[in-house]
């Protein structure tokens, strides 16, 4: 693609569509929002006054007038309009998680190949302050040789929501809500894991799926656990990593979803700014305080842009997003069976992820 504008057509406006996706893509320079697949044109018209609104999602995803697909729709329809998109010739993105299987993952990777298209994952949290500080002080060297690492995505919502997200059916519960950020974090600073140990539950009155996830990865002595809960109302910090040289502690996450759901336009004063500082616990005992860098989640769509001009990388792979659908699998698959499960990756697959 040369330097004009790449039309965006973004099908489903429900909370990632309109909290995240639209918000970002008005922001990058170099895409234009043309199109949003919705059956609420109001609610995108109040917001995006000069979109098209198609309320027919298959419609949306293979119209003339788009160049690149964005599909923020419930998770079992991921695949699918993927699928038609990339042979309607499109480029596309799609929200996390990416299928809801690892067959799906690899057909649509296949697909894209095939169409010579470009297939994208928005891996958005790849941007965050919390993980950014975390992964500069890894690649410094600062904690010496990682041993542990604990990340926390939890929430205090005690009660049952009436949203695809809570109720049952396939691809829900917070494991397939959050667990694609927790693990696809582990995966870009520590590559694939030996061995998935996991544990899912339901815990809330009412809940129809999974509210609670507590997920090991093990590579070799290193452990990285990953946390998800509906039911903490504080205590937890963001992230914690022990290494051999001392100790990091980021209390906080990343303030870019309250800054988006306040309103703040990405781009503006403050946006993705990190007032929370890292505490750092020396191998002497003395604790400092490290600010954190800001975050900018406006880099994915940056980068897609990029990658669709040839000036830059696809930010997430067809086959990292394979690589994560394998581990997510094993995740559940060890919950269901109470054993470690070695990811289901061919030798060209995993060869392939370490391509990253």
């Amino acid at each position: 693609m040369n330097d004009a504008s790449i039309r965006v057509a973004l099908v489903g406006y429900g909370f990632a569509g309109k909290t995240f996706h639209a918000p970002l893509i008005a922001a990058t320079p170099g895409l234009t929002l043309s199109l949003v697949g919705s059956r609420d044109a109001a609610k995108v018209q109040a917001d995006h006054p000069q979109a098209i609104v198609i309320d027919d999602p298959i419609a949306a995803v293979t119209d003339a007038r788009a160049d690149l697909v964005v599909i923020a729709t419930p998770n079992h329809s991921h695949a699918p309009l993927a699928r038609a998109a990339l042979a309607a010739g499109k480029h596309v993105v799609v929200d996390k998680p990416f299928t809801l299987d690892l067959a799906e993952a690899r057909e649509l990777a296949a697909l894209a190949s095939q169409h010579g298209r470009l297939l994208s994952v928005f891996q958005n949290r790849r941007w965050d302050s919390d993980y950014l500080a975390v992964k500069q002080a890894i690649d410094d060297g600062r904690l010496g040789e990682v041993v542990h690492l604990e990340s926390h995505i939890d929430r205090f919502r005690p009660q049952v929501r009436e949203r695809w997200r809570e109720q049952a059916g396939p691809g829900t519960g917070v494991w397939w809500d959050l667990g694609p950020h927790l693990a696809d974090q582990a995966l870009q600073l520590f590559g694939l894991p030996e061995r998935v140990i996991a544990s899912l539950a339901v815990q809330r009155d009412g809940a129809a799926v999974a509210d609670w996830a507590h997920v090991v990865f093990e590579y070799g002595q290193r452990r990285v656990v990953l946390q998800a809960s509906m039911l903490v109302a504080g205590g937890s910090p963001r992230f914690i990593v022990h290494g051999s040289r001392g100790s990091l502690v980021k209390p906080r996450a990343d303030q870019q979803e309250a800054q988006l759901l306040a309103g703040i336009v990405p781009g503006a004063a403050g946006w993705g700014e990190d007032d929370d500082a890292q505490l750092w616990h020396d191998e002497h005992g003395a604790v400092s305080r490290v600010p954190t860098p800001p975050g900018d989640q406006r880099r994915y769509y940056m980068a897609v842009r990029d990658a669709l001009r040839g000036q830059g990388p696809n930010p997430v792979t067809p086959a990292q997003a394979v690589a994560l659908m394998a581990v997510l699998e094993a995740a559940v698959e060890s919950a269901a069976q109470g054993r470690a499960v070695t990811p289901a990756l061919s030798g060209q697959e995993r060869a392939a992820f370490l391509q990253r």
